[in-house]
């Protein structure tokens, strides 16, 4: 059996025309024909030649596609189709044979039309890849080079109404970029210096100097086309059991009109003298031909992919849509996913007190600066508001979930957790009541260090956790960080449960202690200590914006503008494609089997029977294209 939607994926874009100028081309012939047919034995003989040329041009393409099938020694539907026209001619049914040429023909160009809606939506996003850059020299003379030429330290100007060519920060200027095509977000972000700007996304009205930070390879808008691409290829596990499957369906609806056949020829029943033997066998495998089934999964995953895609999440397979709608328990991390993720230090503090404050900073500046924990950014940005540079290290190691180490200036330092580096116990800073306060410690035996952070909930975690309570979803957050930090960060979001403290290790094993118990469970997180329990949850769920190269490329889906309330939406959409899915198959399977009980026991005109099975053909296709049209409900 022909993987038919499948094919249509590596079409050249527009196929769909030709397809539907042959359908056109063969249904008005067909229509020449009949009137032909009506001017006598001269007119007999050109009503031939047009349901001859009717034929061949809605059976051209299902000709080529039979015929490559039967070289690779499989059978495929296009098969079925031509065998059943053939058939027709033979026992002087050739209108029948042409109409069925026809709608088959026709819900083809359909189908493609369908699969090129879907791959249009992603190639929208390639369209906003732009081409060419204004480099800045050290005199700041601009330069038009290609964007290919870019690399990290170069700067580049961006005017009022053009694409930013590639990944950076904003080194001086203001505006507002429209980041729409990679987040959905219709509303411009607002930058100014310091803000990252990503390559592909619109400048509205200010001049903007930026430094690149990723090579155009590596930039969001690659990284993102990449994983859909891949998403376009991965099949849905209903997909794979109808793959699985299909060639034995194929020779079982050969088969079982054979017989049918074979049973009308040496029986001949009562109430079926009216029609030849081959006919309705022919019209039996017509019904039995699984078109509509092999459409039912992947015209529902693949728009369901495009659909997310615009709006911010990206679906890394058709597993993941399926898989998502099923999800009772996710679990998530609590710094960058529950909380800003960006926290601010309130006090930095150096224990003992005295002239080598400055040497130690240093060294918790040189240590945090090889890290890509959340934390990291705030220590050493406090680290150099005090004047400490960055250092040489040797023999750097990291420990996840705990800290790293390595010799600075001939001295060996630690920096994490306070048990990690064996940190005593010490009075809290001073902090605002209610605060979500971590801690990030460094010692090198004789000198310790405490660094206080302060974060704060990120403003859609509350109505998130309870959008998701209100569909029978259990929440349980999973942190490394302090109980006190996370018993506050649990308080204030309204998350069911939480455990801190946990080790990679354990929050994978936490992971599987949930699946163990029955749950279906997601897990959203962001960072590389994220990455083992990613790869044990049922969907692995990653924060695109900050998420790291090993999170990310554990997930199987990405939001990529690190909006938490994104999971909902694609939640929604996961159960709506679910929905779509189901609808297709019942409607698939349903007029297959109905319509092959009515042609056995009651005997069924050949041209109803190609109408219903191209029918449920039309409508599997149209339903699953109905998914690019979703919008999340606010």
């Amino acid at each position: 059996m022909s993987e038919r939607a499948h094919e249509t994926e590596h079409e050249a874009p527009g196929e769909w025309r030709k397809l539907a100028f042959l359908a056109a081309v063969s249904g008005a012939l067909g229509l020449l024909s009949l009137v032909a047919d009506q001017f006598g034995d001269t007119g007999h003989v050109w009503a031939l030649i047009l349901i001859a040329g009717s034929c061949l041009a809605g059976g051209w393409d299902a000709a080529i596609d039979g015929w490559a099938a039967l070289r690779e020694r499989r059978i495929d539907v296009h098969l079925l189709m031509i065998v059943v026209a053939v058939g027709a001619w033979i026992v002087g049914a050739q209108w029948e044979g042409a109409l069925l040429l026809f709608l088959f023909s026709t819900a083809g160009a359909i189908e493609h039309y369908a699969m090129d809606r879907t791959r249009g939506a992603i190639d929208a996003l390639l369209d906003k890849s732009p081409k060419h850059a204004r480099r800045l020299g050290p005199d700041d003379s601009e330069t038009e080079v290609p964007v290919s030429a870019l690399l990290p330290g170069d700067r580049i100007a961006i005017l009022p109404g053009e694409l930013v060519p590639a990944d950076g920060k904003v080194l001086s200027g203001e505006s507002a970029v429209d980041e729409s095509n990679l987040t959905g977000e219709a509303k411009p972000a607002s930058k100014q210096a310091g803000s990252d700007v990503a390559g592909g996304t619109l400048n509205s009205w200010g001049r903007l100097i930026v430094e690149v930070t990723r090579a155009e390879r590596d930039s969001a808008l690659q990284r993102i086309v990449r994983l859909i691409r891949e998403a376009q290829d991965s099949k849905a596990p209903a997909q794979r059991a109808i793959d699985k499957w299909g060639d034995a369906y194929a020779i079982f609806t050969l088969s079982a009109s054979a017989l049918f056949f074979l049973y009308l020829q040496f029986t001949a029943p009562d109430g079926v003298r009216e029609a030849s033997p081959l006919y309705r066998a022919m019209t039996l495998l017509v019904v039995l031909s699984p078109c509509a089934l092999v459409l039912s999964v992947p015209s529902a995953v693949l728009a369901a992919i495009a659909a997310g895609a615009r709006q911010g999440i990206l679906f890394r397979g058709g597993a993941a849509v399926e898989r998502l709608a099923d999800v009772d328990c996710i679990c998530f991390d609590k710094t960058g996913t529950l909380t800003a993720g960006v926290p601010e230090v309130a006090a930095l503090e150096v224990f003992p007190e005295g002239p080598g404050r400055l040497r130690a900073l240093s060294a918790l500046l040189t240590l945090e600066s090889s890290t890509t924990h959340p934390f990291a950014a705030g220590v050493v940005s406090a680290c150099l508001k005090e004047g400490a540079s960055q250092l040489p290290v040797q023999g750097l190691s990291n420990s996840p979930g705990q800290g790293v180490s390595g010799t600075v200036a001939g001295t060996r330092w630690s920096v994490g957790t306070r048990e990690f580096v064996g940190g005593g116990i010490l009075p809290p800073a001073t902090v605002a009541e209610g605060a979500i306060v971590s801690e990030v410690w460094a010692s090198d035996g004789t000198v310790t260090i405490r660094a206080t952070l302060v974060d704060r909930i990120r403003d859609e975690s509350r109505s998130t956790l309870a959008s998701l309570h209100a569909r029978k979803i259990r929440t349980v957050m999973l942190t490394g960080d302090r109980e006190e930090a996370a018993a506050v960060a649990a308080r204030q979001v309204g998350i069911q449960s939480y455990a801190a403290a946990l080790t990679p290790d354990a929050k994978m094993a936490a992971i599987r202690r949930y699946s163990a118990e029955g749950h279906v469970v997601a897990m959203v997180g962001d960072g590389v200590n994220d990455a083992p329990s990613l790869a044990a949850a049922d969907v692995a769920i990653g924060m695109g914006g900050r998420g790291s190269d090993a999170a990310l490329e554990s997930s199987d889906l990405v939001l990529t503008d690190d909006r938490i309330g994104r999971l909902v939406d694609a939640i929604e959409l996961s159960r709506s494609a679910r929905m779509a899915i189901r609808f297709n198959v019942l409607i698939s399977v349903g007029a297959a089997l109905g319509m092959a009980a009515y042609v056995i026991f009651r005997g069924a005109p050949l041209p109803l029977a190609v109408s219903v099975h191209e029918g449920s053909t039309i409508v599997v296709c149209l339903n699953g294209l109905r998914l690019l049209a979703h919008r999340p409900r606010r």
